[in-house]
């Protein structure tokens, strides 16, 4: 049996043939299929998509993808929490949390101009994910928002995130502002 090539110089060979197939499909990659992409593997799903009870579980409800919290949806008083180690509650769709801070209610990523991120650019949203505040200079971003790992992401990677949000059904959906925790309106209702 004759070898055309020695065991070595065909692994060299095929290891470059993938990695030169892998460097050509990154490259044909367009920013709205990096965007998904990042989005889909990141858990943007798992707080900014409504969650609801399905036979196998709670689960995304994917006809209000990204929506953030549902406008419909009025939460009740935030209960206690008992002494000890806990720290937030959270709804049972997964779009409002509760803790220290107050109550946060994730945001409706859709490219809605009036409820969403349709008339943001992607320096508002870079902006926005850089300094860990609405449109980079507005109130703070709330837990469970985790900016500070997104922070690591390229602008490049954040600007496909955006074309990706922007190409998205819009939805209609007004989310609640976030509610100060109960001892800071305690204090602002002594003041008043």
């Amino acid at each position: 049996m004759t070898r055309l090539f020695p065991p070595t110089r065909i692994s060299r060979t095929l290891l470059a043939l993938g990695l030169l197939t892998s460097a050509h499909a990154a490259l044909a990659e367009t920013p709205v299929e990096r965007g998904r992409y990042i989005v889909q593997s990141t858990g943007c799903h798992d707080c900014h998509t409504p969650w609801i009870m399905g036979p196998d579980g709670p689960g995304p409800d994917m006809s209000r993808a990204l929506s953030g919290h549902p406008q419909d949806l009025i939460m009740p008083p935030v209960p206690s929490l008992p002494e000890g180690p806990w720290l937030s509650v959270v709804s049972a769709t997964n779009t409002a949390w509760a803790g220290p801070w107050g109550v946060s209610f994730t945001s409706n990523l859709t490219p809605d101009p009036e409820t969403g991120l349709g008339k943001w650019t992607a320096k508002n949203f870079r902006d926005t994910i850089r300094s860990g505040r609405h449109l980079g200079r507005g109130r703070e971003l709330l837990p469970p928002m985790p900016y500070p790992v997104y922070n690591n992401m390229t602008d490049a990677d954040l600007d496909a995130v955006h074309a990706y949000l922007q190409s998205i059904p819009p939805i209609r959906n007004r989310v609640p502002e976030p509610l100060p925790p109960p001892a800071k309106t305690a204090a602002t209702d002594a003041a008043n």
